[in-house]
């Protein structure tokens, strides 16, 4: 039996105000910086661990409807920079995304090597803590790389876990399984950084809309 309504035609109604429909995901919502990160990497010597400087920045979208299906979420930059240097050594874009429906999160992620994915997990809407998953050659949650990348370091799967911690920061640990040309062994890239928040969201559009008739009808009262 499918989750989803036999109608799949009629469009959902959503709310306007994306930031109070995140779900899981309203920890996230703002701007965000940290200078701890920690990154292992293959290099032809053996795994190189370097640590970085953060800038990321999730701001709310309108919500988004395919026929009943709903998703609230947060469209993301992710800027990387080694301490001392101008040059990215990172940088990430895509979006993040709450059906509350079906209890699904949803991140897609492209960077400019080539390479784009989209990865999947369940939780709920309180959740502090989850997981997402995108494996190679999945239908829903795949992986998809320029040649080169699939030719010297094929990524077989990513997972991202991140966590919503009590004092307003959140944390994740990211691991991507590489099949690194000429090695015999998969190689784990991992990645882990705690982000606090140094700037609030932008409400979505539609949310801005509907604050600026409040407040004329507050005007006029």
């Amino acid at each position: 039996m499918s989750e989803y309504p036999a109608d799949i035609y009629t469009e959902a109604e959503p709310d306007a105000y994306t930031l109070n429909n995140l779900g899981p995901l309203t920890g996230l919502a703002g701007i965000w910086t940290s200078a701890a990160g920690k990154d292992v990497a293959p290099k032809a010597e053996g795994p190189e661990t370097s640590t970085y400087i953060e800038h990321a920045e999730f701001q709310p979208i309108d919500a988004q409807t395919n026929g009943p299906q709903i998703f609230y979420g947060l469209r993301y930059h992710v800027r990387i920079v080694k301490p001392d240097e101008v040059e990215s050594f990172h940088d990430q874009v895509g979006y993040w995304l709450w059906e509350a429906a079906t209890g699904t999160v949803i991140q897609t992620l492209s960077i400019p090597r080539g390479q784009t994915a989209m990865a999947m997990g369940h939780t709920t809407a309180d959740a502090k803590s989850f997981k997402l998953e995108a494996v190679r050659g999945a239908e829903t949650n795949g992986i998809l790389s320029n040649p080169f990348l699939e030719h010297a370091f094929k990524t077989l799967r990513y997972n991202i876990a991140v966590t919503i911690n009590d004092d307003g920061s959140w944390s994740y640990e990211q691991e991507t399984l590489l099949s690194v040309l000429g090695k015999p062994e998969p190689f784990r890239h991992t990645d882990r950084n705690t982000l606090r928040k140094i700037g609030e969201p932008t409400p979505n559009p539609t949310a801005r809309a509907a604050m600026a008739v409040e407040a004329e009808e507050k005007a006029k009262a």
